[in-house]
């Protein structure tokens, strides 16, 4: 497929993004330009600068621009289900983010600029499905952080400053190989009693191709736990117990086709085996 056409073969220009342009029912401009097959960020969108909300996800972008931190009237930014290793330092410039959505790619930790930290309107940030184990200290100023998905990542234990943010009160963490105990997480997920976790669910029909795979396998997978000891010296583990169960419904939501705005929301019981 040609560099910067989508996947009809469609060159996309300004004039092409303008007329895609579509209000949202709170009256903002939100660009739409998801699964085209877009292998590089189009850099006419820049010149866009009256443009809100910009969905890219489900294309092949490998790179943001380095002048992406130009596109300083966005406020909602999706750009899950790329190919990005790496965010550029300018990214930092976006003050006005209130949503962004980095989920299933192939960010690694040094690929996450210090400038995150930087984003401080921020009340949404997904960074699930990635290659991540650690995040930059820098976003502990994150004070109006919501909700925080680093779940499928590569996390043996979780960064400090997640127990500073004031306002978190949605954090998932689930499908990485944590080496904590229960303790550990209380206090993070403020609203939550003791051993209890939000999780996201959307109809299987509203995933893309590749997550609908990736979920079926984990959901066919048999339950962790049971059984005694372990391995050597025991160790903590887990047994996850779903409370409620919705037909046709699972996780994660992340790469939902539809708006991710309504989400449905189960419990899941932790129960502490050691």
């Amino acid at each position: 497929m040609p560099k910067g056409k989508g996947a009809k073969g469609t060159k996309l220009t300004l004039k092409i993004a303008k007329k895609a342009i579509r209000m949202t029912p709170d009256g903002r401009r939100r660009l739409t330009l998801s699964n085209m097959g877009i292998t590089i960020f189009p850099k006419c969108l820049l010149k866009l600068t009256n443009v809100d909300e910009l969905d890219l996800s489900r294309n092949l972008i490998q790179k943001l621009p380095d002048n992406i931190g130009n596109f300083a009237s966005l406020r909602w930014l999706d750009l899950h289900s790329n190919k990005l290793e790496s965010l550029p330092e300018s990214i930092g410039n976006l003050v006005g983010l209130t949503y962004l959505n980095l989920s299933n790619n192939r960010l690694i930790s040094a690929g996450l600029p210090s400038t995150l930290g930087l984003l401080t309107s921020l009340k949404s940030l997904n960074l699930g499905m990635n290659q991540l184990d650690t995040l930059p200290s820098t976003m502990m100023a994150l004070d109006s952080l919501q909700e925080l998905g680093l779940f499928d990542n590569l996390f043996i234990s979780l960064p400090e400053f997640l127990k500073v943010l004031r306002n978190l009160t949605k954090l998932n963490i689930t499908r990485n190989p944590l080496s904590y105990v229960q303790g550990d997480v209380e206090g993070m997920q403020q609203g939550k009693s003791k051993s209890e976790e939000d999780g996201y669910l959307v109809h299987e029909s509203s995933l893309c191709r590749t997550c609908l795979k990736r979920c079926k396998e984990q959901r066919e997978r048999p339950t962790r736990g049971g059984g005694g000891g372990g391995g050597e010296g025991g160790g903590d583990r887990f047994e996850e117990k779903r409370i409620r169960t919705y037909q046709g419904l699972m996780a994660p939501n992340s790469v939902a086709i539809v708006s991710q705005d309504v989400w449905r929301v189960r419990k899941v019981e932790h129960k502490l085996i050691k």
